[in-house]
């Protein structure tokens, strides 16, 4: 039986949206130029994983004005993206509850006193 495809991004994929993101468009040769070149990703690695990513709705392609290729562009945002990535943690691993998350985070001893004022100060904000 099949595995069923996650909506979520991989860290392939997400590497490949960072790409997208910051150049607003790219064909799947600029994608794969970008890249790091260790561990390097061959160009029908590229390609592929961008037709899964328009597969999972991240991205839409359409027809070079110049040439044969397809640009792809992004139909989901980096914020949008995140924020379906921590609901998605916030399901699987803390029950449905931001409570939960917020209270793993704040109770994480590599937290600094800065990022831990910042908190509450936002905190206190949102209950005025």
């Amino acid at each position: 039986m099949a595995r069923k495809k996650s909506l979520n991004l991989t860290d392939a994929e997400l590497r490949l949206m960072d790409v997208i993101w910051e150049k607003g468009s790219a064909t799947v040769g600029e994608v794969a130029e970008a890249l790091p070149k260790e561990p390097g990703l061959a160009y029908n690695t590229v390609l592929t994983t961008l037709r899964i990513l328009e597969e999972k709705g991240y991205l839409e392609h359409t027809k070079s004005k110049e040439g044969r290729a397809f640009v792809y562009r992004a139909l989901v945002g980096r914020n949008e993206a995140g924020r379906n990535a921590v609901r998605y943690l916030v399901s699987r691993f803390f029950r449905n509850s931001p409570e939960l998350l917020v209270l793993n985070l704040l109770e994480d001893e590599n937290l600094d006193t800065g990022e831990l004022a910042r908190i509450r100060a936002l905190l206190a904000e949102d209950a005025q």
